[in-house]
């Protein structure tokens, strides 16, 4: 060689620092959330992490798709919910081959937070259709907007309050009948 070095191109190389402060900027803004987001569709911490750390990575390969920054968030928490579904069907590969995670050690915080009745709705939310329990969970969890959930979803504005709507009357029904 003759000593020069081998570098991408500018454009490559100012992209890849766009996508890693969007990335850097996500994970300080929206990794607990999404973290607490998964444990609402895996049911132990360490799988909820794993997903959260596996979306990261993967807006990471795919953040120079993203043309609206804005947008960024919402196609973070689709990953999370995508992934956690693919892990509910069958696992993600890197998680069936390791041994079963051991019971999380509950803080005083968490003993609390998770008394009878919140275990109720918990079961009676993944009782719910997919979609139903999807907009349900980003809306009075992540506490998102209407709008903010179409996207998410890549659904209608219309279709999450539907979905939203029967949602919260299978949920009622279903609570109503446990007590």
């Amino acid at each position: 060689m003759d000593g020069t070095e081998l570098r991408a191109p500018a454009d490559d190389v100012g992209a890849a620092h766009t996508v890693d402060a969007l990335v850097e900027r996500l994970y300080h803004a929206e990794a607990p959330r999404l973290v607490q987001m998964a444990r609402w569709f895996v049911d132990d911490t360490t799988a909820a992490e794993d997903l959260v750390q596996e979306a990261f990575i993967r807006l990471s390969h795919n953040g120079h798709r993203i043309r609206e920054q804005d947008r960024a968030a919402a196609y973070l928490r689709s990953i999370v919910i995508n992934l956690a579904r693919d892990h509910n069907r069958r696992g993600l590969v890197s998680l069936r081959h390791r041994p079963p995670a051991q019971q999380d050690e509950r803080s005083a915080e968490d003993h609390a937070a998770y008394r009878e009745d919140i275990a109720e709705v918990v079961a009676a939310l993944r009782d719910l259709p997919r979609r139903q329990r999807d907009c349900v969970v980003l809306r009075y969890y992540l506490d998102l907007s209407v709008d903010d959930i179409a996207e998410t979803l890549g659904v209608s504005r219309n279709s999450v309050k539907t979905h939203l709507s029967r949602g919260l009357k299978n949920l009622s029904a279903q609570l109503g009948e446990l007590r």
